[in-house]
């Protein structure tokens, strides 16, 4: 999939744990973790807004996308 989720980059670059940010965001520790990992194929924008809010960050410093090879 062209788009790479880089959430492990900007929670480690905020000093902020999985469960930390599950909290203010209130989703689940699960539904995040599989959002770090890139095992999901959609985002809502509300959350991607909460995910930003408790980051201090833009959605671009989460989501990249990275052409595939033809």
């Amino acid at each position: 999939m062209p788009i790479i989720t880089r959430l492990d980059r900007m929670l480690a670059h905020r000093k902020m744990p999985l469960k930390e940010l599950a909290d203010k965001v209130d989703i689940s520790v699960v539904n995040l973790s599989n959002l770090k990992t890139g095992k999901v194929r959609a985002i809502r924008f509300s959350t991607l807004e909460a995910i930003c809010k408790a980051l201090n960050c833009q959605p671009g410093d989460i989501l990249e996308y990275q052409p595939e090879a033809d």
